[in-house]
């Protein structure tokens, strides 16, 4: 079969594309998928590069993101037949191991899952939106609904907005009738924010994000009376110099949600505003089978989308990937094998 592999880490010249590459073959509780259609994700610029104290077992094939149609069912097997429409859950929590990582993944023409990470695609979803779901909008939905518990009213500032998972929460915080404060790179990515529901759109590239929510909302302040200024909830996935900043944007009693750093994990750390703002900062890790099952009931209901930015063939994997590492994409980029 065709498949984009990766035999060592660095650069997207590593990633190379194998027409021989062998099929995978349905075992005990497997499943082989004929894919129609993979995401990509910021971790699979970390997956290439190398991630210190994660050995790959090498090669690799990349992809987390895994749609398409069953072709071949293992022995053991109950309740799948060839040709269901299928998503697959990129983590698997019964025996451990993630696609696209520590098993083979999507950027292939066929990928061997295991039965149990099977979700049904809803008729009304295609390939690449259910595709673009589990690790960018299972993330985000994870953030948002169990750990941040948006609420109707709050003010809720997103940084990263124009992103996978940024698209979702500025999505997900409207859903819940939040006011949405979105920060974007350029007036172009804004503008599309602004057609998903954003009511505020910061361009960080102009101007201190920090000042304008300032600007917009108050600076935070508390007497023995009244508590003035700040939103209620910043989304920060990014960290480094950018937390500080986040945690003077919150009003009193604010959440700070965080499920990654792709700007630096170990950002310089404030702690007077933590204690006497009395903040919450919420760590939320990855996403549940119900996260995915919810959202693909979002999509085919027509209450979320998930925007691509592009879909690329998979002779073409590496430069897609080095859009996302690049940051010029605006949602999701997808591969179509």
């Amino acid at each position: 079969m065709k498949a984009m592999v990766l035999r060592e880490h660095g650069g997207g010249e590593k990633m190379k594309l194998e027409t021989d590459f062998p099929n995978p073959v349905a075992g005990e509780g497997d499943v082989v998928i004929r894919v129609k259609a993979s995401s990509l994700n910021y971790h699979d610029v970390f997956t290439r590069r190398g991630m210190p104290g994660i050995n790959l077992p090498f090669p690799v094939i990349m992809g987390l993101d895994v749609a398409g149609e069953i072709i071949e069912v293992g022995p053991g097997v109950e309740g799948w037949a060839v040709g269901d429409r299928v998503l697959a859950d990129p983590s698997n929590k019964v025996e451990g191991g993630l696609i696209g990582e520590t098993v083979h993944g999507g950027l292939a023409e066929r990928c061997r899952v295991r039965a149990h990470q099977l979700i049904r695609i809803p008729d009304g979803v295609p390939f690449e939106q259910a595709a673009a779901l589990p690790v960018a909008y299972g993330t985000a939905h994870r953030m948002m609904q169990s750990i941040g518990q948006i609420k109707a009213g709050e003010k809720v500032l997103i940084l990263g907005a124009s992103g996978g998972v940024g698209v979702c929460c500025v999505q997900l915080a409207k859903l819940a009738g939040a006011e949405v404060i979105a920060c974007a790179g350029t007036e172009e990515k804004g503008a599309r924010l602004k057609e998903l529901g954003a009511d505020h759109i910061i361009l960080y590239t102009q101007t201190d994000f920090m000042k304008a929510v300032h600007e917009l909302t108050g600076k935070p302040g508390r007497n023995r009376t009244k508590v003035s200024g700040g939103v209620d909830v910043v989304v920060n996935f990014t960290g480094g110099d950018t937390w500080v900043k986040s945690l003077r944007c919150l009003r009193l009693g604010g959440r700070l949600l965080t499920c990654g750093a792709t700007a630096g994990f170990d950002p310089k750390e404030d702690l007077r505003y933590v204690w006497s703002f009395e903040l919450q900062i919420r760590g939320s890790n990855g996403w549940d089978r119900s996260d995915l099952v919810a959202l693909l009931d979002l999509v085919n209901s027509g209450k979320l989308k998930a925007p691509i930015d592009r879909i690329w063939p998979l002779e073409d994997a590496a430069a897609a990937l080095d859009t996302i590492e690049q940051r010029k994409v605006f949602g999701k980029i997808v591969v179509a094998s």
